[in-house]
């Protein structure tokens, strides 16, 4: 692949999108319109499959929802809930203890930093607790509706098969997509390429048979 196939390939991927059920934390972001909401779920979702972060999303948001009478879920709903409790709403997501007590720390180090309001830039969102790169640009695309490129396992995987990039690392694809996709494909590169992975990409049986965009893969488990 190479990068006059861009257009191509993104329309094929887009299509397959369409024909599946979007990814969690654009459904979180369609359901809220928050941003905030959108980060909270993307750290949730790190190292957990989709249905989990779902089941626990609804019960942290439901939970503080109904206990402050209906008004949407804040920093502050953070802040009255003990990390055991955060650790209880959220489990079995991979990592919960870890993740509770990032979300618990969330609302003291955004009021520290940024004065209660969730910066809108990659650089100052991996300030937050529990926020790397991956975090902090799928909730610029998804909750600010900016251009980011989020690169997760999926991402990195099938742009390398793709040859479209030759990296080691999720960061290292990040930067050399950041040279060379254009940036109207920067906001949707990773919902296009994660809905794949996980419906048809898959890292040890991909299911090759009318893939497509077969023709510009050059994985080791492609089946001929």
């Amino acid at each position: 692949m190479t990068i006059k196939d861009i257009p191509a390939v993104d329309k094929a991927l887009k299509k397959e999108f369409k024909a599946h059920a979007a990814p969690i934390i654009e459904l979180i972001e369609a359901q809220t319109h928050d941003p905030f909401c959108v980060l909270v779920g993307t750290i949730l979702s790190a190292r957990t499959k989709d249905a989990c972060t779902a089941g626990a999303v609804k019960r942290l948001f439901s939970a503080e929802t109904q206990r402050r009478g209906g008004k949407p879920f804040r920093p502050e709903s953070l802040e009255r809930l003990s990390v055991e409790e955060i650790e209880k709403l959220i489990y079995p997501v991979g990592f919960y203890h870890d993740k509770a007590r990032h979300l618990k720390e969330l609302p003291k180090v955004l009021k520290e930093k940024f004065g209660g309001v969730l910066p809108h830039t990659v650089e100052e969102l991996c300030e937050l607790p529990g926020v790397g790169r991956k975090t902090a640009n799928l909730t610029v695309a998804v909750g600010f509706d900016l251009p980011a490129i989020c690169v997760d396992v999926h991402v990195h995987r099938i742009c390398n098969w793709l040859k479209l990039v030759k990296t080691s690392k999720p960061v290292e694809t990040e930067m050399a997509l950041r040279k060379i996709l254009p940036v109207k494909y920067w906001k949707t590169w990773n919902s296009h390429l994660v809905s794949f992975g996980q419906t048809r990409c898959d890292p040890v049986r991909p299911k090759c048979d009318g893939c497509p965009i077969a023709k510009y893969c050059h994985s080791p488990k492609k089946k001929a």
